[in-house]
């Protein structure tokens, strides 16, 4: 694609809106900022669209949005579906998601598809119910998730409510390739189209039965009410779209004192009280810390921006310990567990999934209690696949799915992480802990007793510019061409996903990963450790997940910092 060329498209269509082309005069004295604009097209995947919130084919606008609706609409109709059924679109609190949104549903409404459109901002895991309670054939939910306030994105789902499987994500971007983004784009008047009944709003109806759904995942109502009384929890939506259903559905739950942090309570795409809306980073909790030490309060929760990842701080001594996902997941997974025993509830064939990037604590726990652990490639897509198998063949029952990236789920109403059962769930495993004369650190620390000490991190290398994808790519090649011996301790086995092979290094004998394709590196490490490699899917980074273990927590530590260092090292090597 050439650049200047494209400008000059852009420059001189029709369809462009001045104050489009007056922010494109602005950039053409800036040759580096021009290519960054229109070097490519923004890149639809598996995770849909996320990019930059500017002008051009490489930023997220109203004709890159309207340019991947009709690539959506092109596959609705290719897949012979019942058009009837229609797609259901949400959207989050950043700076310009309702209005992608509408454009989106005018593209639909223009090809003759309907579509459900929220009045007002939702969460995530509330568009993955919704669009199958509709009957959809799709659903698109406009949000960057956690990514800082210049970007906005678009998330694909198909009629199961989990995100767009790859092949379907290829077909898309095959038709954007095909199609020109102003000459072959179908739109109309989004208002018009309302009156005419091609797009409905939907609202509270849908709101009531999402709350129903996630209260029925309830297991320790006994708990929370004796703990009720004095138990105290503060939350934050982080500016986002958990701002009314999380405390709701807490309320309902029968916690009675719910201490929002104000100064966030308010959607606002700015996200003016944090540096990046993302509950895994501390900064993000420093107001609501705050506010746990001034009330003397056990247990913080946040949200992130579309409500789909759910962060906590717990009170430990006199300071307060911000969990990480791994340690969120492992927690809430023996918490299920012990409470369906309790109740003779747990199903022999219950069944819990995890991507592969996620603490090995919860292999071991799943394995002491005799429930099955499953791993999926990451995204949560893959768990929401994994529950329609167990739910069509019956062969495991769903328990719990988990990623380290705070994504939680619990019950197969959504195919989708969600932080509001993320939210209720931590609330009532605190209460349950409470009548034990414990805090969720207590709690922790008595698991790390039981299964034995774990430490992971997560740590990546930013490559950007315009060379950084090569760059990413490269660097992947040569620990393909080289593939290390240690990472800190010896490798046993390594994983390579996009090959699809499990390697042992002592015989150098191959077996199949039995999983779809991904550029991921697992490498197996002595004394059950592990360390990953993997290119982000949504950012221009590449991580590395570190995940120790031992049988004390000096010797956890003691691997966790040789894995870390050498790891490190890798890929700064490459």
């Amino acid at each position: 694609m050439d650049y200047k060329q494209e400008f000059k498209k852009w420059m001189e269509s029709d369809i462009v809106d001045a104050a489009t082309k007056d922010e494109l005069r602005a950039a053409e004295s800036d040759d580096g900022l021009l290519r960054e604009m229109f070097a490519g097209m923004l890149e639809f995947g598996t995770a849909g669209l996320r990019g930059k919130m500017r002008a051009g084919t490489n930023g997220m606008n109203v004709y890159t949005v309207r340019y991947a609706t009709q690539g959506m609409a092109d596959l609705i109709h290719s897949c012979g579906e019942d058009i009837g059924g229609g797609v259901t679109i949400a959207y989050d609190s950043r700076n310009n998601s309702r209005l992608y949104a509408e454009e989106a549903a005018a593209v639909l409404a223009a090809n003759g598809i309907h579509s459900y459109i929220f009045d007002e901002l939702r969460p995530t895991p509330e568009l993955s119910f919704a669009l199958r309670e509709t009957g959809s054939i799709a659903g698109i939910n406009i949000t960057a998730s956690h990514n800082p306030k210049e970007y906005n994105g678009y998330k694909a789902y198909w009629s199961d409510g989990a995100q767009l499987p790859p092949e379907h994500a290829a077909q898309v971007s095959e038709s954007m390739r095909k199609i020109d983004i102003f000459d072959d784009v179908r739109t109309c008047d989004f208002t018009e189209a309302v009156k005419r009944g091609d797009i409905t709003v939907i609202g509270r109806d849908m709101d009531e039965k999402y709350i129903a759904r996630v209260l029925e995942q309830s297991v320790g109502g006994k708990y929370v009410r004796q703990a009720a009384d004095d138990f105290e929890v503060v939350y934050t939506p982080f500016h986002g779209a958990g701002y009314k259903l999380v405390p709701e559905v807490l309320t309902r739950l029968g916690i009675k004192h719910i201490i929002p942090v104000e100064e966030q309570m308010v959607p606002d795409g700015d996200f003016p009280t944090v540096k990046s809306p993302n509950p895994e980073n501390a900064e993000g909790f420093a107001l609501a810390i705050a506010l746990a030490k001034e009330k003397d309060v056990d247990l913080v929760i946040g949200t992130d921006p579309d409500s789909d990842r759910c962060g906590c701080a717990v009170r430990a001594g006199s300071d307060y310990v911000i969990f990480t996902g791994n340690q969120i997941g492992v927690l809430l997974l023996d918490y299920l567990i012990t409470m369906k025993r309790e109740q003779g509830t747990l199903p022999e064939n219950a069944a819990a999934v995890k991507s592969i990037v996620s603490t090995r604590m919860f292999d071991r726990i799943c394995e002491m209690n005799g429930v099955t652990c499953v791993e999926t490639l990451t995204g949560f897509k893959f768990i929401g696949e994994k529950i329609k198998e167990f739910l069509e063949t019956g062969e495991y029952t769903f328990l719990f799915g988990f990623e380290e990236s705070l994504g939680f789920l619990a019950g197969t109403y959504a195919r989708d992480k969600d932080a509001v059962i993320a939210a209720m769930l931590l609330s009532e495993a605190a209460c349950y802990y409470r009548t034990k004369g414990m805090t969720l650190y207590d709690a922790l620390m008595a698991l790390y007793e039981k299964y034995g000490y774990y430490k992971e991190l997560t740590t990546s290398v930013v490559f950007e510019g315009l060379e950084g994808k090569q760059d990413m790519k490269d660097l992947m090649a040569g620990l393909r061409s080289e593939p290390p011996k240690e990472i800190g301790l010896p490798v046993t086995r390594i994983r390579d996903y996009q090959k699809g092979t499990i390697t042992d290094i002592s015989d150098r004998s191959e077996v199949p990963t039995g999983m779809g394709k991904s550029d991921v590196l697992f490498y197996e490490l002595a004394d059950g450790c592990a360390a990953v490699i993997r290119p982000s899917g949504t950012e221009p980074k590449i991580k590395l997940y570190v995940m120790a273990c031992g049988q004390d927590a000096a010797s956890s530590e003691k691997n966790f910092d040789a894995i870390l260092s050498e790891g490190t090292k890798l890929l700064q090597k490459a």
